[in-house]
């Protein structure tokens, strides 16, 4: 059996927490596949995972779960897997399910494997330098401790599934377990579609020049229906919030198109939006690094190349 911890908010499953679903029902097929839910709204998402080979899902349920609380999360994961015997327990390779299998591999003494691609019996292939490296490693250990690296691994689902069977249960959780949580989200202000989400991502780097200069990446987003992103750079500069942020330290997108507008594509932003379908470089430098990345590039002065853009979508839209 395989245990994934699936990451949930008002009553809907994360995303990420959907590929790393894919990637257990791949890793030991025929095997069943359970997940373990903590917190308020478990129980509502849980009957969303039968979908994806979810057999039974095991509901945290505590009212001190109701903030995030890493070492408290970990306890619950560990009492499953005392109870359960996983062969492996899965996580999304999210800041969150990151942080919380790190506590379980320390309360365990087991060895962690973070941002695997693919697995095979004991083999993992895993992303390392911010995704411009693959590395080859043997997991010494049971049951193995993972985390799917995001948009590596596409969400499937299964036919014909049932929904799965509910289990709650209550952890038992010690002061210690809860010394750390979270005491308050603090919402950021944003219009339009968010970056995470959006199915199309106009992002600018230090060539956009300013703050100002952002005016034309917006406009050219507003025509597409796009979120706008940046660099880290950007973000250092105070040009942008930390929220537009696209990078290894930042958001990371899969949209099916992001356009580089100004990127140098440093190894930190690649990761970031490496999930994209298809990469759209604009820049004035032809030897810049994203340009290996890209599947379209336009070499030339953005301040000219986005306003144009953004002109022929119009044109092309007029009745």
């Amino acid at each position: 059996m395989v245990l994934v911890l699936v990451e949930h908010q008002d009553g809907q499953i994360d995303e990420l927490s959907l590929q790393a679903l894919t990637l257990a029902r791949d890793l030991a097929p025929g095997e069943p596949v359970e997940a373990v839910l903590v917190g308020e709204g478990g129980r509502d998402a849980s009957a969303l995972l039968g979908a994806y080979g979810v057999g039974r899902a095991h509901v945290a349920e505590d009212e001190r779960l109701a903030a995030y609380a890493p070492g408290a999360w970990a306890q619950s994961v560990v009492e499953l897997m005392d109870r359960l015997e996983p062969s492996a327990v899965i996580v999304a390779g999210t800041a969150r399910g990151n942080e919380v299998l790190a506590h379980v591999a320390a309360r365990k003494d087991l060895p962690f494997a973070a941002n695997c691609t693919h697995v095979s019996d004991d083999s993992v292939t895993r992303v390392r330098w911010g995704g411009s490296l693959l590395e080859e490693a043997r997991l010494h250990g049971s049951p193995a401790l993972l985390s799917v690296a995001p948009h590596t691994v596409a969400a499937g689902t299964v036919n014909g599934a049932d929904a799965p069977t509910l289990e709650a249960f209550t952890p038992t959780l010690r002061e210690a377990d809860l010394l750390v949580q979270v005491s308050e989200h603090v919402s950021t202000v944003t219009s339009g579609v968010s970056l995470a989400e959006a199915k199309v991502v106009v992002s600018g780097g230090r060539g956009v020049g300013s703050a100002e200069g952002f005016a034309v990446l917006e406009e050219l987003a507003d025509v597409l229906g796009a979120a706008v992103g940046c660099s880290r750079v950007v973000t250092s500069a105070g040009w942008r919030p930390h929220t537009d942020q696209v990078g290894q330290t930042g958001t990371k997108v899969s949209p099916d198109l992001y356009i580089a507008c100004g990127i140098s594509g440093a190894t930190q932003h690649i990761a970031g939006c490496k999930g994209a379908k298809r990469i759209l470089a604009i820049n004035s430098d032809a030897e810049a690094p994203i340009l290996a990345s890209a599947d379209y590039a336009v070499i030339g002065d953005l301040s000219e190349i986005v306003p144009a853009i953004t002109a022929e979508l119009r044109k092309a839209r007029r009745p």
